[in-house]
């Protein structure tokens, strides 16, 4: 990977990661324009550089992650992330599977955008506006929705603010309370990533072992995670203030797009 390719892709995931638009499918159709998709550095960098994005959010709601309750909140946080540990855990082969997919990231997204054309009118009588009346089952059914997202191209964000507008959250809240699961749920994922999985068949390494594999593999990490935060910072402040104006029907729309357009590449075979 070069440090270009390095950059490009941490646009995209910094800009993807907490829009409900699919952050892991948009990566993985990146990759694959490139030609890297099949290396195992890209795929550990895919997951990797989501620290980046993690750090956007806990700088942006410094305030919100250490109130004076800081103990609720975090337990909150942990019951909303127990559905996704398990059964990430459970179906860690399956999943990674899927991430080789293009055809699964184009079908997710169709689907998805269909579904985000009408959220605001399925769940329009929200009675939830602040977070400290997120009670722990609804934590829990939130983080259930989530798991959803394991599938590419469906979005961890769109899963959980679906799940936390079905609970009656307001649109507003319920993309906050996504932002505020994506930091565990993401430090797991980075963390299973770079010291516990084992990368390569013939001389396999655990992930910190492949990036100083070389110094490239170091810079690389290094520029695609600072990227990935000023990027993710700018994306969730336009998120916030895009969504109270005009809601999901635009992200909707744009999934569908994408969608259609992937099929077409994939069935031209210009991707595969």
């Amino acid at each position: 990977m070069t440090i270009w390719e390095a950059i490009i892709i941490a646009i995209v995931e910094g800009l993807t990661e907490f829009l409900p638009v699919s952050s892991t499918g948009h990566m993985v159709i990146t990759s694959a324009l490139l030609g890297i998709h099949d290396d195992d550095f890209t795929k550990l960098f895919e997951v990797a550089i989501q620290l980046g994005a993690i750090l956007a959010v806990v700088v942006l709601y410094w305030k919100r992650f250490f109130p004076k309750n800081m103990w609720e909140f975090y337990f909150k946080l942990f019951i909303g992330v127990l559905p996704a540990l398990f059964l990430g855990f459970l179906f860690n082969e399956q999943i990674e599977a899927m991430l080789e997919s293009p055809l699964t990231v184009a079908i997710s997204l169709l689907i998805g955008g269909i579904i985000l054309l009408f959220i605001d009118k399925l769940f329009n009588n929200p009675t939830v506006e602040n977070e400290s009346g997120i009670t722990l089952k609804k934590s829990f059914l939130i983080g259930c929705w989530q798991v959803i997202s394991m599938i590419p191209g469906v979005s961890r964000s769109a899963a959980s603010i679906i799940g936390g507008m079905q609970q009656k959250l307001t649109r507003n809240i319920a993309a906050e309370f996504s932002f505020f699961l994506a930091v565990p749920t993401m430090a797991a994922a980075a963390g299973y990533t770079l010291f516990l999985k084992k990368w390569g068949t013939e001389v396999p390494r655990r992930g910190y072992e492949l990036i100083f594999e070389s110094s490239g593999n170091i810079i690389a990490f290094a520029v695609g995670n600072v990227v990935a935060f000023i990027v993710a910072l700018l994306a969730i402040k336009f998120f916030i203030t895009f969504l109270k104006v005009y809601g999901f029907k635009v992200f909707g729309i744009y999934r569908i797009i994408v969608g259609i357009i992937l099929l077409v590449l994939i069935g031209t075979g210009n991707l595969g």
